[in-house]
């Protein structure tokens, strides 16, 4: 075919691959995965999660949380950061306010639902980065975005040091880039990890492997508005294709708690605790079937830019 042709005189992958290649990418530190739990809505979350860690010896290294920094306290923000520095994991907030909880009627309709965790509008953009930069100010080295002029932004003004050169931007899996050129485009406008959609194969996952150096982050169980799907046997398999990929374990058949608060603590607690004990559950089918997968050591500071990018930093 003449178009597989041309995407490899791109450098691009011409389709995905019929047999799983292993990736020979690493993060930094020269190991294949990481683990994300996500929806960790604030201190009291991020506790109980440290602790069902602890018990259940799940090693952490990152959490991420999706109601936004625009509805923590400064105070809940500074307790979180403290706690995560104390455990050496990586915190990621979300960057708010977006489409879908503002006045606009276009995020609420059935065809326009996908640009709801987008910035509509300038002003949007301009209270987007006020959030990052309150952030920022607070400690906070890890923002979750979903607005690729957001990620522009960051981007440069990272370049100009107007924002911290260790802020990791992680990307949200609302952006939906589902191929090796839209995820390498998200790369370049300044992604330092990826959160790609919850369907793709591990075929798919390792063209877009073979076209970007960034982490990849993977739900190996999906809540039920991304699709539901709980991946666990598939993991060894992601890693070992996709690698280096944040290994990310959201929970099926659980209530959606965005945007979340004291109302919604203890439901919040609940699910974070089952989160770590599914993550218990996952980690041991990568054990049994790939054993020799290294992953990140508890406590080793994040270094979530690829090797390239990080020599560049130093």
């Amino acid at each position: 075919m003449r178009s597989r042709e041309l995407l490899a005189g791109l450098g691009l992958p011409s389709g995905e691959p019929g047999e799983l290649p292993d990736s020979p990418k690493r993060f930094p530190d020269g190991t294949q995965y990481r683990v994300e739990i996500p929806s960790v809505e604030g201190p009291r979350v991020l506790e109980a999660v440290l602790e069902e860690a602890e018990r259940r010896g799940v090693h952490i290294h990152r959490v991420s949380q999706g109601s936004g920094i625009m509805l923590l306290t400064d105070a809940e923000i500074s307790e979180m950061c403290a706690m995560a520095r104390e455990a050496r994991i990586e915190l990621s907030l979300f960057v708010g306010p977006r489409a879908s909880w503002e006045t606009g009627a276009g995020a609420v309709s059935p065809a326009g639902r996908v640009v709801g965790a987008q910035h509509r509008g300038q002003d949007q953009l301009a209270y987007a980065l006020e959030d990052v930069l309150r952030g920022v100010e607070l400690g906070l080295r890890g923002v979750l975005v979903a607005d690729a002029g957001l990620l522009w932004v960051l981007r440069d003004l990272k370049a100009r040091g107007e924002l911290p050169r260790d802020l990791v931007v992680k990307v949200s899996v609302q952006l939906a880039a589902a191929n090796a050129a839209a995820v390498k485009a998200m790369e370049e406008l300044g992604a330092d990890t990826y959160n790609v959609p919850t369907d793709l194969s591990p075929a798919q996952l390792a063209a877009i492997r073979r076209a970007c150096d960034l982490p990849l982050d993977v739900y190996v169980e999906v809540p039920d508005d991304f699709g539901g799907f709980v991946r666990h046997y598939e993991i060894p398999e992601i890693v070992r294709a996709a690698a280096p990929v944040f290994v990310k374990f959201g929970l099926r058949n659980a209530p959606n708690v965005y945007p979340s608060g004291t109302h919604l603590e203890e439901t919040a607690v609940a699910l974070g605790r089952e989160r770590v004990r599914r993550a218990e559950i996952g980690l041991s089918m990568l054990e049994r079937y790939y054993p020799e997968a290294a992953a990140t050591e508890p406590g080793t500071p994040f270094a979530g830019i690829p090797a390239a990018k990080a020599r560049e930093a130093v």
